[in-house]
């Protein structure tokens, strides 16, 4: 059923892409409709990908949340979003116009059709190099692999909606001719050499200049284009380094006293783990308090009960989403939690101190 629902949203997009772009150009060809679509699936994907990759350097994450890094900073990313913006409403704009664009349009969308080049061969270098060792993640190629297809068609698209608009300027320039023989020569050296691309180039120092400053005012810093690469962790331009790793110790029942029916689960105050505020019940605190004092007695056998407990334990505590599998969940701990309850009074010299000290504030 899945894969039909799927196949029907895929459609569906394709449906409305195309549709689109009829509106947009009379005479859109099937190749032009190809890379339009697989354009915007690209982007699909990347974004889809990068829910996987959305914490700051300075978060601590826990990889056994599938959680990690993402390959772009902050607020900074406000930058990147505006040329991502200009970028693409060049592309449309030389895609549909062309040459036929005021000479003013066709130069600015030039220039940031050539800046989109440049980041997006920047961001391919940002992306292909992700060193999840410091983590505990060995994250394979194919999990960045799809956040690689954007970047690449952008800058093949780019490129060949520059070098086709600069072909036909050079193509019309040559088809003009002059009574004056050295008006003709230097139509002719124009025409080779074409001054289009020179004055986009030209156009792109004071085009960043005046962003900056507009960006500026919305909060971002001169830098920004390059601490958006810069204030990162774990990809290849990165310059931060992240904190340690949270350890998931207590996670299964932290969400049986917060999702539970208060009534049953008896939630009894807040408390802190790992910096985070969590909700805290009697079960719970009696759960960490035998865990620490197994820790105490053997280091080696806490290892061993938190390997398995976090292999299995944590697959399972995902499924504890609902009120009803908590309070369920709730009740059929209650006898491990007597064992432990039991175990606590026979082996803790003051084993209420022990429990209420769990997760303090």
């Amino acid at each position: 059923m899945i894969f039909l629902y799927a196949g029907l949203v895929f459609l569906c997009i394709i449906s409305v892409v195309t549709g689109t772009l009829k509106k947009m150009k009379n005479d859109v060809s099937l190749l032009g409709i190809i890379t339009a679509n697989v354009y915007i699936f690209s982007l699909l994907i990347f974004f889809l990908g990068m829910q996987q990759h959305d914490n700051e350097f300075n978060t601590a994450i826990d990889p056994v949340d599938i959680e990690c890094y993402t390959p772009f900073g902050g607020i900074h990313i406000i930058t990147l979003f505006f040329y991502f913006v200009a970028f693409n409403i060049s592309m449309v704009l030389i895609w549909r116009k062309g040459n036929t664009l005021p000479p003013l349009t066709q130069v600015l969308s030039l220039s940031f059709l050539s800046i989109g080049i440049i980041l997006n061969f920047i961001i391919l270098l940002q992306l292909s190099d992700h060193n999840t060792e410091s983590i505990g993640i060995d994250e394979s190629p194919e999990h960045v692999f799809p956040l690689l297809f954007a970047p690449l068609i952008s800058l093949i698209i780019a490129v060949i909606l520059v070098v086709k608009m600069v072909t036909n300027e050079m193509e019309e320039a040559s088809q003009k001719s002059y009574s004056n023989k050295y008006l003709n020569k230097l139509n002719t050296f124009f025409a080779q050499k074409s001054n289009l691309p020179l004055w986009s180039l030209i156009m792109i120092i004071p085009l960043l200049i005046l962003v900056t400053i507009v960006l500026l005012l919305l909060g971002q810093d001169s830098n920004s284009l390059v601490k958006v690469f810069t204030e990162t962790t774990l990809w290849t331009f990165s310059k931060q380094t992240h904190p340690p790793i949270l350890n998931h110790e207590g996670h299964y029942l932290c969400t049986v006293a917060a999702s539970g029916n208060p009534k049953i689960v008896k939630p009894i105050r807040l408390g802190k783990r790992n910096g985070n505020t969590i909700i805290v019940n009697r079960q719970l605190l009696i759960a960490n308090a035998f865990e620490e004092m197994i820790q105490d007695f053997s280091p080696k056998l806490h290892r061993f009960i938190r390997r398995n407990y976090d292999k299995y334990g944590y697959n399972l505590s995902k499924k504890i989403n609902t009120e009803r599998s908590s309070n369920f969940t709730y009740w059929a701990m209650k006898p491990l939690e007597w064992l432990f309850l039991v175990s606590l009074y026979l082996f803790c010299e003051k084993p209420e101190i022990k429990i209420n000290k769990q997760y303090s504030l």
